[in-house]
């Protein structure tokens, strides 16, 4: 089971100098926010004043606002009103712009390469009483309240104990990457967003 957690990554300036990001995940593995290698990356970024985004060549992205009320992004030329936990899919290479009507703001990003990958984030509410599994090709992220994560204990397993594993208390924007073998399960209170990043044919 693999935590990324949010405290332990640097923060990287964006291309343009408009904001700083924190990069969460990345395939192939970036050496940096700077570098274009990677098909797809999984990102957080602090939005503190107007300006234009990066541009993204080739890239299609989905952006979601995690912490602040409104995100006026302006892509193209039209006008689009973000707000918190509403994911929004645009193209990486088309011109893009925002103003912040509420104050600074943290956005939840994908960027994949169009055609190669495509990606989906959704808001859920944790329960306690319904663990949310994490499978492979997917990523949890915390985005408020208090959780915490296991690996699944396989039912079939004879002679196992029943919950052999500690529950490891998750920080806010900690990451679980999924996994197909014991996927990791996520219980709490909060809210958490649920990253998948599908190969396409």
């Amino acid at each position: 089971m693999e935590i990324i957690r949010f405290a332990d990554i640097r923060p990287e300036p964006w291309r343009n100098g408009g904001g700083v990001t924190r990069e969460l995940a990345s395939h192939p593995k970036a050496a940096s926010a700077q570098d274009d290698a990677w098909d797809w990356r999984l990102s957080i970024a602090d939005v503190s004043k107007a300006g234009d985004f990066s541009v993204f060549s080739g890239m299609e992205r989905v952006l979601t606002v995690i912490d602040g009320d409104l995100l006026l992004l302006t892509v193209d030329g039209k006008e689009q009103p973000l707000e918190k936990y509403r994911p929004f899919r645009f193209s990486g290479e088309a011109p893009s712009s925002a103003t912040l009507p509420t104050g600074d703001i943290r956005d939840l990003n994908i960027i994949a390469r169009a055609r190669a990958f495509k990606g989906y984030t959704s808001i859920i509410e944790l329960s306690k009483k319904r663990p949310q599994p994490v499978f492979e090709g997917q990523f949890a992220v915390l985005l408020e309240g208090q959780a915490s994560v296991v690996p699944r204990t396989d039912p079939l397993d004879s002679g196992a104990e029943q919950d052999p594993h500690e529950p490891i208390e998750l920080a806010r924007y900690d990451t679980v990457a999924g996994s197909d073998v014991h996927s990791p399960e996520i219980s709490g209170r909060g809210f958490v967003a649920i990253v998948s990043i599908d190969r396409l044919a």
